[in-house]
């Protein structure tokens, strides 16, 4: 819903549906509300939330709290948040909050006086407002739902948020297209304005927007080159600047957990068959190019022949040509004439800064994991090696149970043992951690 929520209608019904709860039950279909409300208070049922709880947990406490957001994706784009809404926030009664892609809140900033009567409901950096926490409310809500919404007062589904009106939208990687996060404004009736939720939604592309830029930039400072792009496309423009909000120039491939590699140049994209993955992973990831000779040898496992690369730089030569003539790749040597930026060198790239939780979001699997190719086996086993390297050095043991999920970490002993040291030891995450290791030794013993 775009326009302005109106309160009075809309708020007799929800206070009257509330009513309705009873012991935490919810009626088949409780009159009056709308329907993204319903089926959040019903999921808010089954999660077993408690609507009389006066506040919300703290899921992160100070120390953890600092440690994971400067490490968080969302740190990147900060200074945007921090520009186009928390400014014009401070004397307008108006909060901005960013939380994490599973609720929980990393930064609250605006209004000083709305500040300090937030903390009464525990709408504070480190509280964990997620739908299975707290019930339906904008951060939670627009997570679940994937998309950006508007909870005014009583829609709320905790008594004491009922004050409360909020716009959220959440923030998706510009690569993957993965959840990282949530934005939301909260206050008063203008907090669920209709030009509120715009203002929102174009804060949240020119972030994207920016977090692109960032990365290629980070990608390109590792291969030790200039970014090459086109002067008037290639950051973020704001609305109005005469292009689609959160426009960039950018070629990228994704190698990351796929077998066929996806291509972009300039906004189109394309599957590419095993092999014209493995030939444009290795001239990205070579960018003064390769002999013939030399990219025969990293290509094919064994004895290589000259001929058959030819054959296959003319038919990807042709797939090229029709996504953008201007990469078709030269030859003697074989070289790309535009920068095209590999997932796997952001990863890298992230991982030469010490930036390891950045990298594990953007890490999706092994390169190209199904090719035998020489050259894409070692990218792909120097990759791996070091983010499970940086993981282990450095992470916390958020990062080592993450970094544990990964296909390629699912007999890993030594990293459960390492997020088994650094877990709490009232931690409920233990348990898990604790019965994986004890099916790996189970594994080993038989």
């Amino acid at each position: 819903m775009r326009n302005l929520i109106q309160p009075e209608p809309l708020q007799t019904s929800a206070l009257a549906a509330h009513e309705q709860l009873d012991g935490g039950a919810l009626p088949d279909a409780p009159s009056g509300l709308r329907n993204l409300i319903r089926e959040s208070w019903q999921r808010s049922v089954s999660f077993k939330a408690d609507p009389d709880n006066p506040a919300a947990p703290l899921a992160l406490d100070r120390d953890e709290l600092e440690d994971y957001r400067s490490q968080h994706p969302l740190a990147a784009i900060m200074p945007v948040i921090n520009k186009l809404l928390v400014q014009p926030s401070h004397d307008s009664g108006l909060l901005v909050a960013v939380g994490d892609e599973v609720g929980r809140l990393l930064w609250v900033e605006g209004d000083p006086a709305l500040q300090r009567r937030a903390e009464g409901m525990m709408f504070v950096p480190g509280a964990d407002w997620s739908e299975a926490t707290v019930g339906t409310s904008a951060p939670g809500t627009a997570l679940a739902l994937g998309r950006g919404i508007q909870i005014a007062g009583a829609e709320h589904y905790q008594r004491a948020v009922h004050a409360w009106s909020c716009t959220a939208v959440p923030f998706h990687d510009p690569d993957s297209g993965a959840v990282l996060g949530v934005v939301d404004i909260t206050g008063t009736a203008t907090a669920v304005a209709p030009h509120t939720l715009s203002l929102v939604e174009a804060t949240v592309a020119a972030a994207q927007a920016q977090l692109r830029v960032e990365r290629l930039q980070l990608a390109a400072g590792l291969a030790g080159r200039p970014v090459r792009r086109r002067a008037a496309s290639s950051a973020a423009r704001a609305p109005g600047a005469g292009a689609k909000e959160g426009s960039l120039y950018r070629n990228s491939l994704q190698l990351l957990g796929r077998d066929q590699a996806l291509l972009s140049l300039e906004g189109k994209t394309v599957a590419l068959s095993a092999r014209h993955s493995e030939i444009l992973a290795l001239l990205s990831t070579h960018p003064d190019g390769l002999s013939a000779e030399e990219l025969t040898v990293l290509l094919y496992p064994g004895e290589g022949s000259a001929i058959t690369l030819r054959a296959e730089m003319v038919r990807l030569r042709k797939v090229l040509q029709q996504l953008n003539p201007d990469a078709v790749p030269g030859s003697r040597p074989y070289r790309l004439p535009v920068d095209v930026v590999p997932d796997s060198g952001q990863v890298l790239s992230c991982l030469q800064r010490g930036a390891h939780r950045i990298a594990l979001e953007i890490y999706r699997g092994a390169v190209l994991p199904r090719s035998e190719a020489p050259g894409i086996v070692e990218l792909r086993d120097r990759v791996s090696s070091l983010l499970r390297e940086a993981v282990l050095t450095d992470g916390s043991a958020e990062s080592l149970l993450r970094y544990a999920e990964l296909p390629e970490a699912r007999d890993d002993v030594g990293v459960r043992r390492a997020a088994l040291r650094l877990l709490p030891a009232r931690s409920p995450k233990r348990a898990a951690v604790v019965a994986d290791l004890e099916r790996l030794e189970a594994e080993l013993r038989a």
